[in-house]
């Protein structure tokens, strides 16, 4: 799900985080004050630690302690962000997110005069974030930002990946201003072959739809070509173009997938390897709650794919999973408390939609929930005459049985046209576990499961 928070350019996203939530935030100014001395060099200059000051200024503000940290801001940076708008870019993130737990480590970069500190976090409920502070040479923070972390994990292919029967092609995908990189993952056989279009869930994924070690969509792209079918997998618009699709006031569904879905299409259109009689779209999570808007606006598709698609609105399934995961522990504290009571106020604010042009709720515009709230998902399916294959892992808990699935079922149950089937041990990422469902297991290594990649083969080869 896209959620912007527009603070000088700020992009909120849930990835759908991971796999429902996730986050990016901007701000450019200038941020001075209270640094450490730590010793003089030969020019009589001090010497600073910018990874210590990036972590007490990091501690300060998840201590809430807002005042302290706007008297480091620089007059620029005061001008920009008042201690309001401060404490309220860092309480919508927390929403989001999850409480700040601990620090997890620091990185430092240098860039000509400039030096940029990344803290990696963790927060309960999404995990993993970085807040990246560029210090100038006045040893004044300049930059301030919350990115999505920048851990990398080695891939390990899962056992029904055979590498030696497929090829993976970089390609680009869309024009202009818009243009994608992307992946063409095809079997190295002779002939046409079935293709399936890849569509990320919620928040700025990138073309395996990574979080943690996981890559649920290179294991669907693996999987799939060892069998004979091949794959698009692309970068997301708002990973790859973050700041530009930050600054957008009118952005909507169409401009975070639509339009990229169908760009995808295009290429594939003009592609002698593909059947352009079998294009399929596979939509997770987010990306399987707008397939039947991308298939109702393209002709060209041939079938549609709902892996954990939710039926509810995006602002239900933020105010339930916030609930599911801070009281996980039976108890919910003080900060829990005031977290939750936030985000109950936005949700009120999308349900009227009463949202000011100039406003982000849940770190969106008004025009992404305005689109959002006139479309029915399980409607617009019911109106396809493709096609369809609705999966469900039973213990996911941000796209639910009862909440989400149930809607599919009620309404396509017994409809020849389309196929429904949960998987019992799944979770929202297809990926096997055990016990309660929680978030840490998305930072688990796993890979979808071997039978969710036979059972979307055999019915592209059954259409």
């Amino acid at each position: 799900m896209f959620l912007k928070i527009n603070l000088g350019g700020t992009n909120l996203m849930k990835k759908q985080i991971i796999p429902t939530l996730s986050i990016i935030i901007l701000l450019s100014a200038g941020l001075s004050g209270c640094m450490d001395e730590v010793e003089n060099n030969d020019d009589n200059k001090l010497k600073i630690d910018f990874e210590k000051e990036a972590i007490n200024f990091v501690e300060n503000l998840s201590q809430y302690n807002y005042q302290i940290t706007y008297e480091q801001f620089d007059d620029t940076m005061k001008s920009v962000l008042p201690v309001q708008d401060l404490q309220d870019a860092w309480e919508g993130l927390i929403s989001t997110y999850g409480e700040f737990k601990e620090i997890i480590t620091t990185r430092k970069t240098d860039e000509e005069n400039y030096h940029i500190v990344f803290v990696t976090c963790n927060f309960s409920i999404l995990g993993y974030l970085d807040i990246r502070m560029v210090f100038n040479e006045e040893n004044n923070i300049a930059g301030l930002q919350f990115v999505p972390t920048e851990i990398v994990y080695e891939y390990n292919p899962p056992d029904y990946a055979d590498t030696n029967v497929f090829e993976e092609v970089n390609i680009s995908i869309g024009a202009g201003e818009w243009i994608l990189p992307g992946t063409l993952t095809i079997p190295k056989m002779d002939g046409h072959f079935p293709v399936v279009v890849l569509i990320h869930g919620s928040g700025p994924n990138d073309r395996d739809e990574s979080i943690g070690p996981n890559k649920p969509f290179k294991d669907l792209a693996w999987g799939l070509a060892t069998k004979g079918i091949a794959t698009l997998r692309f970068e997301k618009r708002t990973k790859e173009y973050s700041e530009k699709s930050a600054a957008l006031t009118n952005f909507t569904i169409q401009e975070e997938t639509i339009d990229d879905a169908m760009a995808a299409v295009d290429f594939l259109i003009l592609s002698e390897q593909i059947n352009q009689e079998r294009i399929f779209i596979l939509g997770h999570s987010l990306g399987g709650m707008v397939g039947p808007r991308i298939v109702e606006q393209d002709d060209r598709i041939d079938g549609l794919i709902i892996l954990a698609g939710n039926t509810r609105g995006l602002e239900d399934l933020i105010l339930e999973q916030t609930f599911y995961l801070i009281n996980l522990d039976g108890k919910i504290d003080e900060n829990e408390e005031i977290q939750f009571e936030f985000i109950i106020k936005q949700v009120e604010k999308v349900k009227e939609l009463n949202i000011t042009t100039d406003e982000m709720v849940l770190g969106a515009p008004i025009t992404y929930w305005e689109d959002l709230s006139e479309y029915n998902p399980v409607e617009t399916a019911n109106n396809l005459s493709v096609p369809i294959l609705i999966l469900q892992g039973e213990r996911d808990y941000q796209v639910t049985i009862d909440g989400d699935y149930s809607a599919w079922d009620t309404t396509f149950y017994g409809n020849k046209n389309v196929t429904l089937k949960t998987y019992e041990t799944l979770n929202h990422l297809f990926i096997e576990g055990s016990g309660i469902p929680n978030n840490a297991e998305y930072l688990i290594e796993g890979h979808v499961e071997e039978e969710v990649i036979d059972d979307i083969a055999e019915w592209i080869v059954n259409q």
